[in-house]
């Protein structure tokens, strides 16, 4: 028996729960479950945001660099670029404005869980610090405009654009770039910024067309039909299915305006006190120069993706994220000779922390929900980063409103059938006015179907999509042999963070070095020699650490591809990472480009 706070579990009892939950959960069809929005459901990913009116004339210009999204990886792409001089910077996004993530996700209760001081890039570099240690969409949304203003990164931008194929002229060593504007513009440069939040999923739920009443999907809210205030929900019965990171925000404000919501979960979230507090203009003054990236590296280092227990300095962030890390230090400095323990007695530790920190969460929800029906189906059984953690102060205790009813779907895996009048679930019809679908996005789905775009040819017509369909093949994750002068963002064999734009401030600098380089020496083209290439990917194989017992253990989801149901195996959703470290990986980069010889890249004239 394993102690913690207030009770004793068994570790070899929970392990057997967790794998009986897990495969009460796994489906035969696993991410074909979902369908893609397209065709009769195109409908669910139009931009409710956008100015129906807008037009242009096609554009057949030529730019230096085009950025194809414009989240924070373009963003910090373009302002990197800008700082090393380049001017010719086109930003392309099928959204009204910049932002990614931050435009399209507009529900109500919307906020970021990473510490905003953190997650936030470029304050330092704009003067700016946050309002709260945990920011709200609106916050984070203007900080991308900011950045865009700041590095004049709207200037040539092309918005409103949908990307649809991407081709090498070979002739004049250009990518050619067709959009839905009819435009043929073309480019010396092009980096891909797509994000891994692009495109939103729907689940295939038979009889998704059927339903007479209203949908949408979270990433596009119809504010037209809730009201600003959610003030038409007044009267309404509302079905929202899925309970991941989105939904546990906007439950609470559903659940306050609507006259019944009935929540249909598959897998509840663990859920955290986040206990939200403004930002102290005291401690703001004493912040010195480098402070944001010290203190990156600080979450770095204490998070679940860090680099190892951390004896040296304290905790800065101090959350559930960092809590594991926490735990584990205290339990090795606890040991009588911490430096005699071996892997295997770490990663036994490391186990029961997380068992431990589990523990405490679902005893959380005993506390805060009064039924123990649905307290026990609220509880998340599965280890710590199966699914993705969450914080909310308001999401458990909204379970014990009377118009609350919680719609556990594990035992049939999920909602049986829409019919005209509502949703179907364990054999009963719940009517409903409105269904929101909180389903996510197009994570670990293939390739093609993530980036949305339909042709992305190299060197001879090369797809993208069949030179990485066995495995990626890139050098640094940020340039594949065959395909010059292009350059990708995301989860791409590198470094991972548990900050996610930390990793993509780290590869915007990089490719914006490779850039201005190529451009000051009149390079017509810019890749990875085979060789250099063989070289990579033969690192990221020796340096891997087989995570797939800890993968296949987890309950079914988005980060391991649905369980590996329906035969596709377990596709990570951070793709094929340099295992070393995401700061070891950071000071190989600063030496590759300190060398200044481009190591591996073959340029041509």
């Amino acid at each position: 028996m394993t102690e913690t706070v207030g009770c004793a579990f068994d570790v070899d009892a929970l392990r057997d729960k967790y794998a009986r939950e897990r495969a009460r959960r796994l489906r035969p069809d696993g991410i074909d479950q979902y369908v893609e929005i397209a065709g009769e459901f195109a409908r669910f990913a139009e931009d409710p945001w956008v100015d129906g009116t807008f037009a242009r004339e096609p554009l057949t210009d030529e730019v230096d660099v085009a950025i194809v999204g414009a989240g924070f990886g373009g963003l910090l792409t373009g302002a990197r670029l800008r700082e090393l001089g380049v001017e010719s910077v086109r930003l392309i996004d099928k959204a009204a404005d910049v932002g990614g993530t931050w435009y399209w996700n507009r529900y109500p209760g919307i906020a970021c869980d990473v510490e905003s001081y953190v997650y936030i890039p470029l304050l330092e570099e704009l003067g700016y610090i946050p309002a709260e240690k945990y920011a709200k969409g609106p916050e984070i949304f203007a900080h991308c405009r900011r950045i865009a203003e700041h590095y004049d990164l709207y200037r040539d931008a092309c918005l409103q654009t949908d990307v649809h194929e991407i081709s090498w002229d070979a002739r004049d060593s250009r990518w050619v770039i067709h959009t839905d504007r009819g435009d043929e513009m073309r480019a010396k440069f092009v980096s891909m910024a797509n994000g891994y939040q692009a495109k939103p999923k729907l689940p295939g739920i038979p009889g998704l067309g059927t339903f007479r009443g209203h949908t949408f999907h979270t990433s596009r809210w119809d504010y037209g039909y809730t009201g600003a205030q959610l003030e038409n929900l007044a009267g309404l019965r509302v079905g929202i299915i899925g309970t991941g990171a989105t939904a546990i925000q906007c439950v609470p404000h559903l659940a306050a305006a609507a006259q019944r919501l009935y929540v249909f979960q598959r897998t509840p979230s663990s859920v955290d006190l986040r206990g939200n507090e403004p930002t102290d203009p005291q401690w703001a003054a004493t912040l010195r120069p480098g402070w944001q990236e010290q203190r990156k590296r600080n979450f770095h280092r204490w998070s679940p993706l860090g680099e190892g227990a951390v004896f040296d300095e304290p905790d800065m962030v101090c959350d559930f994220w960092t809590e594991l890390g926490r735990n584990l230090t205290a339990r090795i400095a606890a040991a009588d000779d911490p430096t005699a323990l071996s892997i295997e007695q770490i990663m036994t530790f490391r186990e029961e922390e997380d068992y431990k920190v589990m523990e405490r969460l679902r005893r959380r929800v005993e506390e805060v929900v009064d039924d123990p029906e649905t307290a026990e189906a609220l509880k998340p059984y599965y280890r710590f980063m199966c699914k993705r953690p969450c914080s909310n102060d308001e999401y458990l205790p909204t379970f014990n409103r009377q118009n609350v009813t919680l719609v556990d779907v594990s035992e049939s895996k999920g909602v049986e059938r829409l019919t005209e009048k509502g949703i179907v679930a364990n054999g009963v019809e719940y009517e409903v006015d409105c269904v929101i679908f909180a389903s996510g996005f197009e994570i670990t789905t293939d390739i093609s179907r993530r980036y949305a775009i339909d042709v992305i040819e190299g060197r001879d017509g090369l797809s993208l999509f069949d030179h990485w369909r066995d495995g990626y093949k890139s050098l640094h994750g940020m340039t594949s042999r065959g395909f010059p002068n292009q350059f990708f963002t995301g989860f791409i064999q590198g470094g991972v963070a548990g900050n996610t734009t930390a990793m993509l401030e780290q590869q915007a600098e990089h490719i914006a070095y490779i850039i201005s380089e190529a451009l000051a020496r009149r390079a017509t083209s810019v890749e990875p020699s085979q060789e250099a290439q063989d070289s990579w990917v033969a690192t990221i194989r020796e340096t891997s650490i087989d995570a797939s017992e800890f993968a296949v253990s987890c309950t079914p989801g988005y980060y391991n591809n649905e369980g590996g149901g329906g035969g596709e195996g377990i596709r990570s959703a951070i793709g094929d990472p340099y295992m070393p470290g995401f700061y070891v990986f950071d000071e190989l980069l600063k030496e590759w480009r300190a060398k200044g010889d481009l190591d591996g890249l073959v340029l041509g004239s």
